[in-house]
């Protein structure tokens, strides 16, 4: 069964020649839907600096659609409650493990919520820090101290966590840090220059590394 997800996976992203990313939409009355100008940055700015041909318009995709399969990588963010079903956790986990991958970027107030559900898709993985020294702070830009810090929520240092099945990096998650307002329209947050590209950057990082790990 695992070789014949693998086999569909692969399949099916090669029509897309593994350029396309798409949101995660799930339920639980988190709003999904925050920052709606992120993703079409990053795909702009990735386009322009790494060699990238990503579709414009990311797609929105729900967690039980098999059209998850179609993505390289997911985007997942939000401020509150989420829940998966059982029929989801497992979609999510078939996704993962057949080569997919999920970037969670916590827009304040997404953490007690996604610890919780991730556990339903691995019940036996645990978050580890990511060392900066790792593949995703070293792509096309260097980050030789990890994860830079973007959005000031509560005085906590950035972090960027992990789950790794078999080896492999599946879900890269940035807490404390919010890399995804960094991404926004700059009119939104108001974020310095500097600021934005230091987000953009790390961003374009993380597509790169899921595009070819």
């Amino acid at each position: 069964m695992k070789q014949f997800i693998t086999f569909i996976f692969f399949a099916v992203i090669s029509q897309f020649q593994a350029q396309d990313v798409a949101i995660l939409k799930y339920d639980g009355g988190g709003d999904w839907y925050a920052n709606p100008t992120a993703i079409p940055n990053l795909i702009e700015f990735t386009n322009e600096n790494c060699k990238t041909n990503i579709s414009k318009n990311p797609q929105n995709v729900a967690v039980n659609s098999q059209d998850i399969f179609n993505f390289p990588i997911l985007f997942m963010t939000g401020h509150g409650n989420i829940y998966f079903t059982n029929e989801e956790a497992s979609n999510l986990k078939n996704y993962l493990i057949s080569g997919g991958f999920l970037h969670i970027s916590d827009n304040y107030g997404l953490d007690k919520f996604i610890r919780r559900e991730l556990k339903k898709v691995f019940p036996k993985l645990e978050f580890k820090e990511i060392p900066s020294n790792h593949a995703i702070y070293n792509q096309t830009f260097k980050f030789p101290n990890g994860i830079p810090k973007i959005h000031e929520h509560d005085k906590k240092p950035a972090q960027g966590f992990g789950l790794f099945y078999e080896g492999r990096l599946v879900v890269f998650y940035d807490y404390e840090t919010d890399l995804s307002d960094g991404w926004e329209d700059q009119v939104i947050h108001n974020n310095p220059k500097e600021v934005r590209e230091k987000a953009l950057k790390m961003g374009a990082n993380i597509i790169e590394y899921a595009f070819t790990n």
